[in-house]
């Protein structure tokens, strides 16, 4: 995390929510380490060689949260599970571009090295995961909200909670049953696609 404290960046979230377009200004260089440190994470969880990078990433999340002028920023926690949302969005948008064309689009060209690798899933179970969310959004949409805010956002319970406005054991609760949900719905979906 930056030096700066969660209240500046929530003083400066708010002023930026009120119109103050030099709050944004001030904004960004004290959260853009966290949202590389947000945007790295997400990119371990990539095949080697995806083609959006750690910065191309939070170029991206940045490009939608400064167009996001209609959310009511409340907190630093707050943002940042914007910004992890955002994140998700330009991945599983990706992963989807790159399943589509697999059914019938371009061709690409590759080594004989690379065609000899078994091809990774990565995009397909993020596109999995990012579907079970959904089912699970249609179920219960503060489970969901949890699942994202800790997995990936990176946020603590307290922080979380925070951000739902419940309590930390009410976050535990939900994450641990949120946590089963999901693993049933993608050792289902696993099991029908075998």
């Amino acid at each position: 995390m930056s030096d700066s404290s969660p209240q500046e960046i929530t003083q400066l979230l708010l002023a930026w929510r009120g119109g103050d377009q030099a709050a944004l200004d001030q904004l960004m260089p004290l959260v853009h380490q966290e949202l590389r440190r947000l945007a790295h994470r997400f990119m371990q969880q990539e095949r080697p060689g995806h083609l959006l990078q750690t910065t191309a990433l939070v170029n991206e999340a940045y490009l939608r949260l400064v167009d996001s002028s209609r959310v009511e920023w409340e907190s630093r926690a707050h943002f940042f599970a914007v910004a992890a949302q955002s994140m998700r969005r330009v991945l599983v948008d990706a992963a989807r571009e790159r399943e589509s064309r697999k059914r019938g689009g371009e061709w690409a060209q590759v080594s004989l090295a690379e065609a000899m690798v078994v091809p990774q899933r990565r995009g397909a179970d993020l596109i999995a995961l990012d579907d079970a969310l959904s089912d699970l959004a249609a179920v219960d949409q503060r489970k969901s909200q949890i699942v994202e805010l800790r997995f990936f956002g990176g946020l603590t319970v307290e922080e979380t909670a925070a951000v739902l406005e419940v309590s930390p054991d009410t976050v535990m609760h939900d994450w641990q049953l949120s946590k089963i949900w999901l693993f049933r719905e993608l050792s289902k979906d696993g099991a029908d696609g075998a």
